[in-house]
């Protein structure tokens, strides 16, 4: 589930944590995005239908939308980068009460391309997400440190196409900034949030606001969220609550089922979807150190460096006195050895003259 509580949340408590992991890393089912890219040479698929009854009492209009919503995340060029391509397509059935007239629309209720890009990866260290062995409670409960999220920054450009009516004027490319942060609250809790400025440049620009709490069950293919959206802009302002379950078929395939409402009755809105994710892995890791080219990993060794160097420690050793084995402890040499056992020779001779001459009689 949601990036991704799953086996995902299990496998940050005891590795070390990286962009890529081996388990779908889904935005699914609601719509806070993750901090982390799907890693680096992975194609992913989000895709859902949902239907959503409107209701507006001032107008005193009902509106019927069926919509179906996509979005495709590839991992580009290094592991914290990743391009995405959002949209949803809607098509809504408005009827006016008092008058009778009824309205169809049929177009991008969103539908817009960025870039995602990890700037801070609070999980980076392996010994910062290390369990501690020792304390049940430091790795299950809750700890005001687990607040520090890791942070990406976003921007792209949303696309106003085939004289869209849900934003009537708008040019068709604006832009679009957001930070999404995610932090792991405990190991069964990750709380996402996301703070974006959409449709830049236009007339009616939108401030919009997600903050997500996902959980993960003791069987952690099946995991929930609930999420509460803001938005607000001088076209449509908003507040939202939902919430949801997937389950994790394998690795590679989620399936996902949410529903929601707004907090507010202009209009009023209860809506639900369901929908799938998929990913294609062509990831893979770098090859081990012996199997690597010269410059994979460093400089290439130039040539004489070797040689170089050792002419260099054998100065050292010179200008210091030392052998260069001063730090073990070798024991003498031959030489040293054979000088050593003349000395001892002498020095006994030397003990028995002294005795004869003292004029002491040996018995």
């Amino acid at each position: 589930m949601k990036k991704t509580v799953l086996l995902f949340i299990y496998l940050i408590s005891w590795i070390g944590f990286s962009q890529y992991t081996d388990v779908i890393n889904s935005n699914r089912p609601g719509l806070s995005v993750s901090a982390y890219a799907v890693g680096k040479n992975v194609l992913q698929f989000e895709t859902g239908l949902g239907y959503e009854q409107s209701d507006h009492i001032l107008l005193n209009s009902q509106a019927n939308i069926i919509g179906s919503d996509i979005s495709v995340r590839y991992g580009l060029l290094f592991e914290q980068l990743e391009i995405n391509w959002e949209a949803t397509v809607q098509h809504e059935n408005k009827e006016y009460l008092n008058s009778g007239i009824n309205q169809t629309f049929f177009n991008f209720s969103r539908n817009r391309v960025g870039l995602k890009y990890l700037v801070y990866d609070r999980y980076k260290s392996a010994e910062r997400n290390k369990p501690d062995f020792y304390s049940w409670k430091k790795d299950n409960l809750f700890q005001l440190k687990n607040l520090i999220p890791s942070v990406s920054v976003y921007g792209g450009a949303t696309f106003n196409l085939f004289n869209n009516p849900n934003y009537r004027g708008d040019a068709t490319i604006s832009y679009r900034a957001m930070v999404a942060t995610q932090s792991r609250i405990t190991p069964r809790f990750v709380l996402i949030t996301n703070v974006a400025y959409d449709r830049i440049t236009t007339a009616f620009p939108e401030l919009n606001y997600l903050v997500s709490l996902s959980h993960a069950f003791r069987n952690p293919k099946w995991s929930s969220f609930v999420e509460h959206q803001g938005i607000q802009s001088n076209r449509y302002a908003d507040t939202t609550i939902r919430g949801g379950i997937a389950y994790l078929f394998n690795d590679l395939f989620q399936v996902d089922l949410n529903l929601g409402a707004s907090l507010k009755n202009t209009p009023s809105r209860i809506f639900v979807s369901a929908g799938c994710s998929y990913r294609f892995d062509f990831h893979s890791d770098p090859p081990p150190i012996e199997d690597q080219k010269a410059g994979e990993n460093g400089e290439p060794i130039k040539k004489n460096q070797m040689i170089n160097k050792d002419k260099e420690e054998r100065k050292k050793r010179k200008k210091d006195g030392g052998s260069g084995a001063e730090d073990i402890d070798l024991g003498p040499s031959k030489k040293q050895l054979k000088k050593i056992k003349k000395e001892e020779k002498r020095k006994k001779k030397g003990k028995k003259k002294k005795k004869k001459d003292d004029g002491v009689i040996e018995f």
